[in-house]
Parts: structure tokens; sequence; C-alpha cells
């Protein structure tokens, strides 16, 4: 049974990889990366094996702590991915217990994440090579850790799959999982100095660690290489004790999934409540807005896109304190001003089928385009004036605000009528209702990127007289072309973003079931 279900994950994999090349060359990308990676981390670890026993024991420790961690973590932020053994499909299978236990444990080996963990693992016992008895210790935790990992995971996520199938979960959980990735350069460097800083503290951190269920396993071959062998079987027995922990819970919490699987239904809710359907204005364009809004508020692929924005002044502070000059913090709302108004390129694509509502009561496509182009305006318009005025605050150079908001104004508006016009000509590959943002679907990629990086191209091209006001006040100083920007931007922003309204509803109105006819292709 057990090698059945092994054989169950390999064919879920192989067919899943055979039903969509796109998937198997990104899986491919993955690998390339994965090697990579580990790739690093053995040729690091078998060059610990020349190194101060003292030194590569805290390395061996902390790392192995860290994988620890990393397998209880990750399996909360990507609660959406799809999983081959789910557990709730064996509900209704005769499957002993302990068999299949086994089995969805070694499954979990199969995989970029287990394999990578287990060739690193395995790299600890070069590292230890250095007699026969140390590397059989490491070879014996490298075993223990790599199961234990394996088996937090999985108790992870069978305690928590009544809300991994709850799609608010879903949604936060893919949306909180980008933040680390957007700051990685910050928590790199303030790693980095606080190691640099600690390097005395750390040698104890390990020692603490190895006699904890997070390090004890990584430890036994340091321990046996530096004549302790006393030491190294007690905390071997802790390692035992901790994977024999692990798989007794996961053995509870699989029995109780197994006889009341979670549930994914929406659950009863009370009608009669229009939402933000009866507080704006009973219009075609009111109707769009309110809809575009919610989409704006719970579709994880809308709001997914805006965790970079308040984290764009993070990043450019960080960056002018690496040099000392702030001067970039002044990218802020230009930038964000470009990403909210470009962000709605794709809006259509985003609807799929659901565009047939707007096709079926017959909304004017300058209804719809200004409906949608309205929903961005109401939070991007406050973010871009709250960025403008919150740099010159921070800088002090209350002299620049004019070209900034004529700038960023500029960009906003005219990236919206931009946006207005391409969305209603082309459709792009984007993920479809309910699966996570991260995910990318199968589609004509060449398309999807002539058309972002040409569309980004007019862009540039369409705001060249604010960029050429805003540079005059950079190199003059001359606070008469700060101003003239702020006229510009305004008067020739709103004025493209009217025209791409109505040039935008035009070509809507003109193929809208073409534009349907794409959206069912790219399901």
């Amino acid at each position: 049974m057990v090698a059945h279900l092994l054989r169950l994950k390999l064919t879920l994999l192989r067919n899943g990889l055979r039903r969509s090349p796109w998937q198997l060359v990104g899986m491919a990308i993955g690998g390339l990366y994965a090697l990579g990676l580990v790739g690093a981390l053995v040729v690091a670890l078998v060059l610990l094996r020349g190194a101060d026993p003292e030194l590569a024991q805290t390395v061996v420790v902390l790392g192995g702590s860290a994988a620890l961690v990393g397998w209880a973590i990750i399996p909360l932020a990507a609660s959406a991915a799809d999983l081959t053994l789910d557990p709730a499909r064996f509900t209704t299978s005769a499957i002993p217990m302990r068999q299949l236990l086994t089995g969805l444990a070694l499954g979990g080996l199969i995989g970029i994440p287990g394999l990578a963990t287990a060739l690193v693992a395995l790299a600890t016992v070069w590292t230890w090579a250095r007699g026969p008895l140390p590397a059989v210790a490491a070879l014996l935790g490298a075993a223990v850790g790599v199961l234990s990992c394996i088996v937090l995971s999985k108790v992870v996520t069978t305690a928590t799959a009544s809300l991994a199938s709850s799609r608010r979960f879903k949604d936060v959980s893919a949306i909180v999982f980008m933040i680390p990735l957007i700051m990685m350069g910050p928590i790199v460097a303030g790693v980095s100095r606080g190691v640099s800083a600690s390097t005395g503290f750390l040698p104890e951190l390990a020692a603490t660690l190895s006699w904890t269920p997070l390090g004890a396993a990584w430890s036994l071959g340091g321990d046996v290489a530096s004549g302790n062998p006393g030491s190294a079987a007690v905390k071997f027995l802790i390692a035992l004790a901790t994977l024999a922990g692990l798989a007794w819970c996961w053995k509870l919490l699989l029995e109780r999934a197994l006889v009341n699987p979670p549930y994914a239904g929406s659950g009863s809710r009370k009608g009669g409540k229009l939402g933000l359907l009866g507080l704006l204005p009973a219009t075609p364009a009111g109707a769009v807005t309110a809809r575009a809004l919610t989409y704006w508020l719970r579709d994880p692929r809308y709001s997914g896109s805006l965790v970079v924005v308040p984290l764009l002044p993070i990043l450019l502070v960080f960056q002018g304190s690496q040099s000392g000059d702030y001067a970039t913090l002044a990218l802020a709302a230009p930038l964000a001003a470009f990403l909210l108004a470009w962000s709605i390129s794709a809006d259509v694509s985003y609807d799929n089928t659901a565009f047939a509502l707007h096709l079926a009561t017959g909304v004017k496509g300058t209804d719809d385009r200004l409906g949608r182009a309205l929903a961005c305006l109401t939070f991007a318009l406050p973010v871009v004036l709250i960025f403008a005025v919150g740099q010159c605050f921070f800088t002090g150079s209350w002299d620049a605000l004019p070209a900034q908001l004529g700038l960023s104004l500029g960009i906003l508006f005219t990236g919206l009528g931009l946006s207005s016009v391409v969305s209603a000509r082309y459709t792009v590959a984007v993920p479809l209702p309910g699966d996570s943002p991260f995910k990318k679907p199968p589609g004509n990629v060449g398309q999807t990127l002539a058309v972002q990086f040409v569309g980004m191209g007019v862009l540039s091209l369409l705001v060249l007289p604010e960029v050429g006001l805003f540079i005059a006040q950079l190199v003059t100083g001359n606070p008469a072309f700060g101003w003239a920007n702020l006229a510009v931007g305004l008067m020739l922003g709103l004025a493209l973003f009217g025209a791409g309204i109505r040039l935008g509803g035009k070509w809507l109105d003109a193929r809208g079931p073409e534009l349907l006819a794409q959206l069912t292709v790219n399901r």
C-alpha cells in the first residue's frame, strides 16, 4: 500500500506536467533555481569538513533548525497550492492508518522541496566525515531531521485543514506571503548585520538549540566528532522523541480529519444587503465602480498587487540609508501612481467569463471604462497624494511638492486612460477566479509580454512633458517649473484620461463579444 501511494504521487505529478507544457517549464525553472541553491549549500557543507569543529557545528545546527522552522511556516503561506495527496481524498478508502502515514510521509519527499532538503541534509554527512563514527551519527541525524521536517509540515497542514479550506484564509495567506519576498533586501541586510555583530553569540545559540527539538538531530555528528558520545546519545533520544511526538500528533489529527473532513461551503448568509452597490449612485458607471471596488477588496488577485505599494517608501528609505542620500524617496509617489494606474490594464482578463454580465446587461463601453477607472482612482488618488506630501515632510523639501504632484498625478490619470484602452483591446493570461495570485496559467506569453512592455513604453512617452518639467526644476531649482508641472500634469493627465475612457469605450462596444471569446479560450 505504501508503494501504491508513492506510485500515485508520481502518476499525479507526471499527469499534471503532461496536461500543461507551461507547468513543465515552470517546474523546470523552479528545479534549476533549487539546484543552484542546493548546489551552493552542498559546496559550503563540503568545505566545512576542513573548518573548525565549533564553526561547523554552529552552521549545521542553525541551518537545520531554520529548515525545521521553514517546513512549519511555508505550508501555511502556501495553503492555496494543490495537494496531490490531500488526506481528505482518502476518507472513503479503507487504508490502514500506519500504511497511510508512512505513504504520505514518504510522498512528501517527492518534489523539489523534499528532494532539496534531503540532499542538503545528506551533505552534512560529508561535513562530519572526519571518522566513521561521526559520519554514521551525522547520517542518523540527517535521516531523523528530514523525516521530522516532513512530518511537521503534515501536522501543520492537517491541523489547519479547516482553515486552508476557507477562501478567506487562502487569500490572506497568499498576500501575506508576498510581504517578506518584497522586503527580502532589507531583511537580508538586517540579518547580515545582526550576524556580523553577534558572531560570539551564535555558537552559544547553536549549543542551546542542540538540546531542543529544533537542533538535536543536526548536532549528532558534531558531538561525536568532538568526543561527546554521551551528549550525542541523549540528543538522539530527544530527536527520536520529537519525531515520535510529531507522528503521534499527526495520527490523531489525521484520524479526526478522515472522520470529519473540512467543509469549504459558504455557510448561511443573510440577503438583502447590497454592500457598495447600495452606497454608490444607481447608474451604470456607479454599478461598475461598486463591482470593481468589491473585487479590489475581496479578490486576492487584485489586492495582492497592492501589497507592494505601501512598502515602496520603506524600500526607498532603506536604499537611501545605505547611501546616505534620500533623494530616491521622491520616486515613491510617481512609482505608486504608475503601479496603481497600470494595475487595471488586465481588468477584463481578471473578470474572465463574468465579463458576460457586462455584455448581457448592455452597459455602454464608456460607462464600463469609467467605472473601472473610478474604482481604482478611489484609493489610488489618496495614496499618491499622501506619498507626495509625506516625501516632502520627511526631507523638508516643500518647494518640490508642486513638481511631485504634477508628475505623479499626470502619471496616474494618463495611466488610467491608457489602461482603459489596453484592457478593452487585449486580453492576457492571468490566474483564474479562485486561484492563487502566484499561479501562472498557460497562455500566449509572447503577446502578454508585448502588450505589457509596449503599453508601458507608450505611457512613458505620454508623460514626457511632466518628466521634462520635473527634471528642469531639479536642474535649475526654479519653482516656476514645479508649478507649471502641476498645471500640465492635471490638465494633460485629465485630457488623456478622458480620451482613454472614450476610445476604450468605443473599442469595447465594437468588440465586446470577441473579448469574451478570448477570455473563454484563456480558461
